[in-house]
């Protein structure tokens, strides 16, 4: 038997060859579009200025959206006092003013934050460019002006009209020329108005048209605060325009302070209304308006301080682009309620218990959506300032920190709800059978909650890159797919039917994000160079 050959030696230079072609692939990967969902995820809680760029601004977020629940809650607990006709009444009269409001409120916000970061972000590069252009001008303004007010002051008569001076230049010079600032609080206010009008006209067929029949004992008192609550609509829409103009500046404490105080004095008034002055459910209805008109006042004198909300000209203000985009988004929100409406119809259907069931599980199921919101309003006004200046690094690592972020939170969501629900439904009711449709739900709202915080994220994402086009698209797509799902899978399998309709349309959502972003689609075509 001859004895084999020995083994062929690679030559070096085929190694390094191969080496080569392996960096390049891998350099190529991690190009990808797709690749930025991972991207530099071992950092992921390392404190950097990204990172705590992120936190300033979604901390105070989170906090100023936890306080309006909190304080609804402490609400209700007053008017539970009154009586439990006096409590459905208001609860159909809140649920209409909500769902009326949320089709202005959501677009308004979402656009005023991201132009007002667009045009505070440009106003600065312009500030910048002027001031590089007069250095190297030689100019010395800045220098000139320091030694006249050197031997102003020098003067013992004009120290006093140097220091006045000084400090309204100073005032002047921090105040801000943002043209959709001025556009937002005007249709802020105009929509406020008309939403009043509506509910306050409209009142009594639109509560028979919610089930509150004319004979109805709760007609009155729900009558009686729906259009006491709707005088507090147009600083309702004031107020939360302001907050859009804070949250495009990267300040979030103003609005979360504003809230904190306007809140604080809905919680005092309500018990002097409702029980010292014995106005029962409008003393309730009063106190939250009271309030709405004192956040909105906090917010515009914190707002004067920074922005010159008189422009210039009237061609300053871009209501076409406001509309457009606001329109577009207005379309996402109905296609959004719609899902949510229909799915709640249609346990409404299955019964009392069934329902009662499904409404606790709901709020659930969406209390992600609290504080993913904070992180999509982080994602939008970073973003929004990123991709005005084309620092398209800044943007991939903003959208890339904030999905990982998001889906961590997601998943100490899924896991405290899985052990948590269990003991924690028995809170809201000691119904057996509502307790065992509790326990059957459990598992949908503890999987799908990775998946609804990236969904939410999605949304500040997109509205950051100023994508409200595939936002409202792509939104109603998935609309028209899982309002399918819920007619065919509730009538084949029931609650659990509605469930799993629903768990896709999360899916879905969260889907159309990482398909714009993965593929390098849209405003991210960046992604593929």
């Amino acid at each position: 038997m001859s004895l084999s050959s020995p083994p062929q030696l690679v030559p070096y230079r085929d190694v390094v060859e191969f080496e080569g072609a392996i960096q390049h692939l891998l350099k190529n990967v991690s190009r990808m579009p797709l690749f930025l969902f991972f991207k530099k995820s071992r950092n992921i809680f390392k404190k950097d200025e990204l990172g705590l760029e992120i936190a300033k601004i979604a901390l105070p977020a989170t906090l100023a959206l936890a306080a309006d629940p909190v304080a609804s809650l402490i609400d209700t607990a007053f008017i539970g006092h009154i009586g439990p006709v006096e409590l459905a009444a208001v609860g159909v009269s809140i649920a209409v003013f909500n769902q009326v409001s949320r089709i202005t409120i959501f677009p308004l916000v979402s656009v005023t934050t991201s132009f007002v970061a667009e045009e505070d972000t440009i106003g600065k590069l312009n500030a910048e460019a002027q001031e590089d252009e007069n250095l190297e001008k030689g100019f010395t303004t800045n220098k000139e002006m320091e030694e006249l007010i050197h031997l102003v002051k020098s003067s013992s008569k004009m120290s006093s009209i140097s220091s006045a001076y000084t400090q309204r230049s100073e005032t002047e010079h921090e105040r801000r020329h943002i043209p959709s600032a001025s556009v937002a609080m005007v249709i802020g206010t105009v929509l406020g108005l008309i939403q009043a009008l509506f509910l306050i006209l409209a009142a009594k067929p639109i509560l028979n048209y919610m089930g509150v029949k004319s004979d109805s004992p709760m007609i009155r008192p729900a009558q009686k605060y729906l259009t006491l609550r709707s005088i507090g609509a147009p600083s309702l829409l004031l107020s939360l325009s302001m907050q859009g103009i804070f949250r495009g500046f990267k300040d979030t404490k103003t609005p979360l302070y504003a809230t904190v105080v306007g809140d604080l004095a809905n919680v005092v008034l309500d018990p002097i209304f409702i029980f010292v002055f014995r106005m029962g459910v409008s003393g309730a209805a009063i106190a939250h308006v009271i309030s709405q008109y004192l956040i909105s006042l906090i917010l515009l004198w914190k707002l004067i301080e920074k922005v010159d909300l008189l422009p210039p000209s009237f061609k300053d203000l871009q209501f076409d682009r406001f509309l457009k985009n606001g329109f577009l988004l207005m379309v996402r929100v109905i296609a959004v309620t719609f899902c949510v409406t229909l799915s709640a119809s249609l346990a409404a259907r299955q019964g009392s218990t069934t329902m009662a069931a499904f409404q606790i599980c709901l709020q659930i199921w969406l209390a992600t959506s609290l504080l993913a919101d904070g992180l999509a309003v982080s994602a939008q006004t970073i973003l929004a300032s990123a991709f005005v200046k084309r620092d398209y690094d800044k943007a991939r690592t903003t959208a890339s920190h904030v999905l990982q972020l998001g889906f961590i939170l997601g998943l100490v969501f899924s896991v405290t709800i899985m052990f948590g629900l269990p003991y924690g439904s028995r809170l809201f009711t000691t119904e057996v059978s509502v307790l065992q449709l509790i326990s059957v739900t459990t598992p949908f709202i503890a999987v799908t909650q990775p998946i609804n915080a990236l969904a939410f994220i999605f949304d500040g994402i997109n509205y950051g890159a100023s994508d409200y086009a595939y936002s409202a698209y792509s939104m109603v797509a998935v609309a028209v797919i899982s309002i399918l799902c819920l007619f065919i899978l509730s009538s084949t399998h029931g609650y659990i039917g509605i469930w799993i309709a629903l768990s896709i349309y999360m899916i879905l959502r969260s889907f159309a994000g990482f398909f714009r972003i993965g593929t390098g689609a849209g405003p991210w075509n960046f992604l593929r160079v």
